[in-house]
């Protein structure tokens, strides 16, 4: 029964398929998906006799209830069945392999339905199709057109009263589908809008590409420890294509919110702490996903999300309030949105918290002034889940009516699920809301219909057959397996890594040495049974099975029965202990805020009780935030953050455990040396009194009694297998005028024995003011490949454009005064120097 099983089951409300991956290394473990929606399923429990097995998985849609599977297996095929809450039992008969793709039969039937010849409209056409088509529109048709509905009962948010998806769309109530991750419900829906609704509008199906459509990729965090545009611009590329041969036409992503706090799960999906690096990496998601025209079928629309300010919820508890001045909200939290605007972001997402007193949902300051007035924004503006409704919620509204007149004054444009926008009509009839309003609104939403080709071909997306060719190739898990490989990042080395060949025997310890949980947060592939785990990783590698031992040792929140006893008694056979340790995919993500981030207690106590044999240890961590790493690294010879890698995850580290790949990534977040100093990020304040190496022994400073004021890990971190060294700083000048510019230079050399990759980093610190400035900010950074014994040079140009920052009543501009400038391997390993910087004016 070992292998690859399928069984495809007719429930009340569509067709599904199941698929099982039986495998045996110490014990037998059962791995589960289904399709057309990707259930994440984790077996809790396996019983197994002869050829039969009974499993229980929990249903985290329906907490207290469980799914319970029961299989019994003949030699290519099976029988059984399964209980799935809210369902019921259903009977199962299979057999062995993947099996027959569910949208077979979509590829015949969608033949009529091509069209041959559409060609991209000019702007100039697509405004004047516009305007025809909404003079043919009454008020309720041009509403219809705002409002985003869900494909089926399925909520990813709170549940929404509403009529069924079919009843809104014939009767022109609904623009927008959420979540129709079926090719075959996509065909569906689109031929009631095109057939049924009142003028034919095309349907725009939206869902959340966050990294990876079937084939996953490194979660956002992750990649972004890459610092490799290229490879994440191809990720998304690579999403695109996958997800719009399946019907997606409109990506609820990237998100680009600065994380200064990892109790937040959405750190997860974001790029870590930096704006600068934030800001390019923004770019390189919105140019993978859009692609060089939106009017490409295998392009998406990138949608930026969520302006703005998100990423400073109070406490690191998502949905809540935040607080901040304006000079913070420019120059950290704004810079990914302009970039990502600048790219040619198609859209943008309002984020759920306050600002200023005020639902960013509900804010004419920050919708209609900044983001379409200032920053020129004229795409679609869709809400985030439920959140015209929650103006109601945070107390600004007095009710719904009320909060979607404040809603489109502010120029949003779609709400998502609720239907707060009924209440349009009465408003723009009354004189409360403009028509005109209405009108730009359809317009932003038909205009973005035409560009996607929609409007003269509104089947083009669905295209079963690319989705059979596309969805996990072979070329996409490597570019999978490549971006994970650069967003490993090795903390601490104390020698024992790379894993030598003769090595001996290897003890594999913990709730991640063979778990397929590796995708993270946010993705929903129907191949998640068939993610790489870390021990099918090693045994891929060329490790011997009989040096590899191994042991679960603990869930990941709870102790198992016996569970230490047996990690000790197999990590004491061996000469080297890999522990495998870190959160689920649930654990980060959206309402995945913690308060604690250290590893949960149950694996604490199989660490340290692995730890005290006194075998060489290396830390595995899978995790979706940075954690409190104190005691680990004090006890532990070797730790490498992973992250959540994607499909094929366990190759990836495997090729970083056994040296087939020189680890180069570099942290994007802060590792905190203690929970109490979170938040904390590089580019801080100084403070009045601020902590200095000569000053530490006095009291009268910022600084804590019973700890370091330092991360333990700061940003931009991260070792290699090479030892590279930095030479003296050098620049070319010491001070500049005007548009004048300086060249800084560094030598890096690898005096180790592996060729390795250096990321060189440059920072600059204003060092004062028309108001205070950061220590230090990232600017730029190099990439150096180098042999073992080669030297390199590292070259930046630092110019106006470099010292250019926001302040009140100055807005954005440079000012005279002196700068240090830091260049090296991280934040806080650089070697300094000083220039300053005079404008024209000054001078003269």
């Amino acid at each position: 029964m070992i292998g690859l099983w399928h069984a495809i089951v007719e429930t009340p409300s569509m067709k599904m398929k199941l698929h099982f991956k039986v495998s045996k290394k110490a014990v037998y473990t059962l791995d589960m998906a289904t399709e057309p929606l990707a259930i994440p399923i984790q077996i809790d429990t396996l019983s197994v006799e002869g050829n039969s097995l009974t499993a229980k998985a929990k249903a985290f849609w329906m907490p207290g209830e469980e799914i319970e599977v029961r299989l019994a297996f003949k030699e290519d095929a099976f029988e059984g069945d399964i209980y799935i809450p809210a369902i019921g039992k259903l009977p199962l008969q299979g057999a062995r392999g993947r099996g027959p793709h569910l949208s077979e039969a979509l590829i015949e039937e969608i033949v009529p339905y091509r069209k041959e010849s559409v060609r991209e409209r000019s702007d100039e056409e697509i405004e004047l199709e516009v305007k025809s088509l909404l003079g043919r529109m009454t008020l309720e048709d041009k509403i219809g057109q705002m409002f985003q509905v869900l494909a089926s009962n399925f909520s990813f948010g709170n549940a929404v009263a509403t009529d069924p998806p079919e009843k809104l769309i014939a009767e022109g109530r609904a623009g927008s589908v959420l979540g129709a991750f079926d090719v075959s419900r996509v065909f569906k829906l689109q031929k009631i809008a095109v057939e049924q609704s009142p003028h034919g509008i095309p349907l725009l199906f939206n869902a959340d590409i966050i990294h990876g459509s079937q084939t996953v990729f490194p979660v956002p965090l992750a990649w972004s420890c890459s610092w490799d545009m290229e490879a994440i611009k191809e990720a998304c590329a690579i999403a695109a294509k996958e997800a719009s041969a399946s019907g997606t036409v409109y990506n609820h992503g990237p998100m680009i919110d600065i994380g200064r706090d990892p109790r937040w799960g959405r750190v997860v999906e974001g790029s870590g702490e930096d704006p600068y690096l934030g800001a390019l990496i923004a770019k390189a998601q919105v140019e993978g996903f859009q692609g060089e025209s939106l009017f490409h079928a295998e392009t998406i629309v990138a949608c930026l999300k969520h302006f703005i300010g998100y990423g400073a919820s109070e406490g690191g508890r998502d949905y809540n309030t935040v607080d901040m001045s304006e000079a913070t909200l420019r120059n950290v939290y704004l810079p990914p949105f302009q970039a990502g605007l600048e790219a040619g972001a198609a859209s943008v997402m309002n984020a759920f918290n306050i600002y200023q007193g005020v639902p960013v949902a509900a804010s004419e300051e920050l919708l209609k002034r900044l983001l379409r007035e200032e920053l020129g924004f004229d795409g679609v503006l869709i809400s985030d889940y439920g959140a015209v409704d929650e103006i109601v919620q945070h107390g600004f509204a007095e009710d719904e009516r009320e909060a979607a007149k404040m809603a489109v004054n502010a120029t949003m444009d779609i709400e998502m699920a609720t239907r707060s926008y009924e209440h349009l009509a009465e408003l723009v009839r009354e004189g409360s809301v403009p028509e005109e309003t209405i009108d730009a609104a359809a317009r932003r939403i038909l205009r973005l219909k035409y560009k996607l080709g929609l409007m003269d071909d509104p089947f083009r997306y669905i295209r079963p057959e690319k989705e059979q060719e596309y969805h996990f190739h072979e070329d996409h898990l490597r570019a999978s397996r490549e971006l994970a490989q650069k967003s490993i990042v090795l903390l601490k080395n104390d020698g024992v890594l790379p894993l030598a060949k003769d090595d001996g025997k290897i003890a594999l310890v913990g709730p991640f040495a063979d778990s397929k949980d590796l995708l993270g947060p946010w993705q929903f592939s129907r191949y998640g049974h068939e993610t790489v785990s870390l021990y099918e990783g090693l045994v891929a590698s060329g490790v011997e099975e009989d040096r590899l031992l191994y042991a679960q040792g603990s869930g990941v929140n709870e102790p198992l029965e016996g569970g230490i006893e047996e990690a000790v008694r197999i990590s004491a056979q061996a000469d080297i202990v890999v522990l495998a340790l870190g959160e689920s995919s649930d654990m980060s993500g959206e309402a995945a805020s913690r308060l604690s981030i250290h590893l949960p207690e149950a694996q604490q106590r199989l660490a340290e009780a692995v730890v005290a044999l006194g075998k060489p240890a290396v830390l595995v961590l899978t995790n979706g935030r940075p954690l409190v790493l104190d005691w680990f690294a004090a006890n532990v010879s070797a730790i490498v953050e992973t992250w959540f890698l994607g499909s094929q995850a366990g190759l990836a580290i495997a090729d970083v455990l056994t040296g087939a790949y020189n680890p180069s990534g570099k942290l994007t977040m802060s590792f905190p040396a203690h929970q109490g100093q979170v938040p904390v990020y590089y580019n801080h304040f100084l403070t009045g009194r601020p902590l200095t190496e000569a000053n530490r022994n006095s009291k009268y400073i910022s600084k804590y009694l019973d700890g370091p004021n330092d991360p333990l890990y700061p940003f931009g971190y991260g070792l290699s297998y090479s030892r590279f060294e930095y030479s003296e700083l050098r620049l070319d000048r010491s001070a500049i005028t005007g548009t004048e510019k300086l060249t800084a230079a560094v030598t890096v050399t690898n005096n180790g024995d592996a060729a390795g990759e250096e990321t060189v980093q440059l920072y600059i610190q204003d060092c004062h003011g028309s108001i205070v400035r950061p220590v230090k900010e990232l600017k730029g950074f190099r990439k150096l490949q180098l042999a073992p014994g080669e030297s390199g040079e590292a070259v930046f140009e630092i110019g106006e454009a470099e010292l250019v920052y926001w302040s009140p009543g100055k807005g954005y501009g440079a000012e005279p005064g002196r700068f240090k400038l830091y260049i090296g391997g991280s934040s806080r390993d650089a070697q300094a120097a000083e220039f300053v910087w005079t404008d024209s004016k000054s001078k003269s």
